[in-house]
Parts: structure tokens; C-alpha cells; sequence
């Protein structure tokens, strides 16, 4: 039986479309909340796939909030095991934090629906399963590309969204993992940041409707298409 551990910083930020993927695919999911639970515990670095999601903080905030330095750790361990490591937004920029790269604020909110900007690098990698579908967008923070990562999209707003390291570690900053269909609970969750960026929920509930169906299909494929390459590794090893 695989196990996959998700790290989550908020209830609502949970594994979204890549669930359905995940025990498809025979993992067993378990949640540890990042605030609450012990992160030291061997087994979580020794699961099967470890995935790092995204959250309203930043990852240079550990001296607000200390828990970060016990998940920049378990990350560093993790990297070292070389086993499958997938981070989204904050989870990517820990990841990209632990390997060495910097994280900073990019001075404005991106919040919304749009594609990626694919580098030759992305167009051979699992995100060209994407096409051209929008993919979601909610950050004000950024990541450089670590070293002897590949740097795979951008945007015009961020120019890095995504990076790979060899085929085991894959950090996206959108959320491609967000269901569309529960727009609702990021709206609501995220309501007062949605207001300081003077962003309309109504807009964002539009877009999200039109997405119900494409964004999905195109999110599950780019986690099949990685995991396909990380499980064979993994296999190999």
C-alpha cells in the first residue's frame, strides 16, 4: 500500500483534483496540519510521496511563526532521501527555501485565472499536458530557481512558476491542484485578502465556473504524467 503525506496550512487548501488521482492510483492520504502536528516524526520523510501545500504565510516567517523551521527541515531530510516531493505555493517555496534559492515578496497580489507561460524546458515536461488552460493564481511571494533546477513556466506578473529537480521534485507556485467546483471556500477563506487587493469574489466565482470541467482534466494529467516519472525512479532505486 502507498501512503502519501500532504502538509496543510489551511483546511480548505487541501490536495483539491489530485485526491481522486492519488487513490486511483492506490495511495492511501493522510493530512498533518503544519501548526498542530509533530513534523519530526521519521515516517512522514520515509512515505511514499510527500507533498507540501500551499498556505497565507510566507516562508521566510519563522520567527512569526516557528513551526516553518520544523517544515524547512523535514523538507531538507526529505530531499535527501530521494524520494517524490510535490510543493505548491507556500510548499514550493519551502522547497526552493531548503535547496538554497531565494524567496521574497514580488510587491503585488497575483490572484486569478491564467495560463502559464511554458520555457522550453516545461514544454518536455509534465506541465505540456496543460495546453493552454488556466490554472489558478493566489500569492504575493516568489521563489528563484534553485540550482540545477529546471525552470518550467512563468507568467507576465511572476516570471517563475514552477521548477523540477531531476524528476523526483516538482514545485509549482499556482495552485493547479485547486478544485474549481470549491471556489467557494477559497472566497470565503481568503475574503479580507480578496478586499485589500480590491478583487471582486464575482469575478473570480466566474472564472472559476468556467473552468469546471477543462481545468481538472488538464490538473490530473500533469499529476499522472509526473508520477509516472517519479513512481519509475522510485521503482528503479
Amino acid at each position: 500500500m502507498k501512503t502519501v503525506i500532504a502538509i496543510r496550512h489551511l483546511a480548505f487548501e487541501d490536495l483539491g483534483t489530485f485526491e481522486s488521482v492519488l487513490l486511483e492510483r492506490g495511495y492511501v492520504i493522510h493530512y498533518l496540519d503544519a501548526a498542530l502536528d509533530d513534523l519530526s516524526d521519521s515516517g512522514i520523510a520515509a512515505a511514499d510521496l510527500l507533498v507540501v501545500l500551499g498556505g497565507p504565510i510566507g516562508a521566510f516567517d519563522e520567527a512569526l511563526y516557528p513551526f516553518i523551521k520544523d517544515e524547512l527541515a523535514l523538507i531538507q531530510q526529505r530531499l535527501d532521501t530521494g524520494r517524490p516531493l510535490l510543493g505548491i505555493c507556500l510548499g514550493a517555496q519551502l522547497i526552493a527555501r531548503a535547496l538554497g534559492a531565494g524567496v521574497a515578496s514580488i510587491g503585488v497580489k497575483e490572484i486569478g485565472f491564467a495560463p502559464l507561460m511554458l520555457t522550453p524546458e516545461g514544454e518536455a515536461s509534465p506541465l505540456a499536458q496543460l495546453g493552454s488552460v488556466p490554472v489558478l493564481h493566489w500569492h504575493g511571494d516568489r521563489f528563484e530557481i534553485p540550482v540545477n533546477a529546471a525552470r518550467l513556466a512563468g507568467t507576465q506578473i511572476c516570471a517563475n512558476q514552477a521548477f523540477m529537480l531531476g524528476t523526483q521534485v516538482l514545485a509549482l507556485q499556482c495552485h493547479l491542484e485547486a478544485n474549481p467546483a470549491q471556489i467557494e471556500r477559497w472566497l470565503l477563506g481568503h475574503a479580507c485578502e480578496l478586499a485589500q487587493a480590491g478583487i471582486d469574489p464575482r469575478s473570480l466565482r466566474s472564472d472559476a465556473h468556467a473552468r469546471l470541467s477543462d481545468l481538472p482534466q488538464a490538473a490530473s494529467a500533469v499529476l499522472q504524467c509526473w508520477l509516472d516519472l517519479a513512481e519509475s525512479l522510485a521503482i528503479q532505486t
